[in-house]
């Protein structure tokens, strides 16, 4: 697995406490990325990890081990000013990790909160750190902030045109952050991660991702779907590739700047179904629907920036796809 050049979870850069005897809040906790980081924040020996989520989307599920570690957890909402102010003063929080957000999909269902949600939390806990509340801010963006490719591979300085409420949400959230640390001297921070899979992806309703979605339409014996040509492309990096890179980049990334974790590289849609068919052993047809207007086309992504800061080798996508479909198959 990957290798930093330094400590994992140790703090390189001054000033920023390391992951070891802190007490870290967790917003969106409960989600996909959120349960796996809580996991990984207690192998890095983290005094004490509270989860704040409403379960808008996340699971207590997801936490099983968790919790079962000592973990603490919040059922609240961290666009409520009052809540984060409260669970940060009560567990005395030195570092936040916000993954707090609602599915890209859900922008097609409720456009203005999928926007304003991305920026309400943010809004709130730049104000919380501004005033004292904690120290260190890693914030959790989206590779959707780009749109479809420009230039390829999209770096860090790719411009920003962003093609949902969701993306937007998440951009305006990224300025908001950068602002705040230029006029504030904030210790604050984004990882941008590209398209995660794996195990606990919400595979239920109209907001599960393609490859949750795919899983469970065919093991509930429907057929999978395609939106328009199953050309667009999108760079796959395994949540757990995705954590690991996130825990080494905590001590070396400066205050203010971000980073896209990815694996520099991309898969088709139509690519991404034959795979998921040869290993599901499905051999029906597959539906062709209409392109959605703001799918984006393309995202082969830059990781040299990471690379800069650690070393870093992702699962192979074959390797990561087969554990994903083997913990579908357990929980659907």
């Amino acid at each position: 697995m990957n290798v930093i050049m330094g400590q994992a979870g140790g703090a390189d850069t001054p000033g920023r406490a390391a992951i070891g005897g802190a007490n870290i809040l967790i917003t969106g906790g409960a989600g996909f990325i959120g349960s796996h980081l809580a996991d990984r924040l207690l192998d890095e020996g983290a005094a004490r990890v509270v989860v704040l989520d409403n379960l808008f989307l996340g699971k207590l599920e997801n936490l099983t081990g968790a919790l079962g570690r000592g973990a603490v957890f919040i059922r609240d909402d961290a666009e409520i000013e009052g809540t984060l102010a409260y669970a940060i003063a009560e567990h005395g929080i030195d570092v936040v990790f916000n993954c707090a957000t609602k599915a890209l999909n859900y922008s097609f269902i409720n456009p203005l909160n999928a926007y304003l949600t991305n920026v309400r939390i943010m809004a709130n806990l730049l104000e919380l750190q501004r005033a004292g509340a904690f120290a260190t801010l890693c914030h959790f963006s989206s590779s959707e902030v780009y749109g479809t490719a420009v230039y390829e591979p999209m770096d860090e300085s790719h411009p920003m045109n962003p093609t949902t409420t969701y993306a937007a949400g998440k951009a305006a959230a990224d300025i908001m952050l950068h602002s705040y640390v230029k006029q504030y001297g904030l210790d604050s921070f984004i990882m941008r991660p590209f398209n995660n899979y794996g195990p606990r992806q919400n595979f239920e309703g109209p907001l599960a991702g393609i490859i949750p979605a795919t899983a469970r339409r065919v093991m509930s014996g429907e057929p999978p779907e395609i939106h328009g040509t199953g050309g667009q492309s999108r760079d796959f990096i395994y949540v757990l590739d995705t954590v690991d890179a996130v825990m080494k980049l905590y001590g070396r990334l400066p205050a203010g700047e971000a980073v896209n974790i990815s694996t520099n590289g991309q898969i088709s849609v139509n690519e991404l179904m034959a795979l998921m068919a040869r290993e599901l052993g499905y051999t029906g047809e597959t539906l062709r629907k209409e392109a959605r207007t703001a799918d984006v086309l393309c995202h082969n992504a830059s990781n040299e920036k990471m690379k800069t800061f650690i070393d870093f080798t992702p699962t192979p996508f074959s390797d990561g796809l087969r554990e994903t479909l083997a913990w579908y198959k357990a929980h659907i």
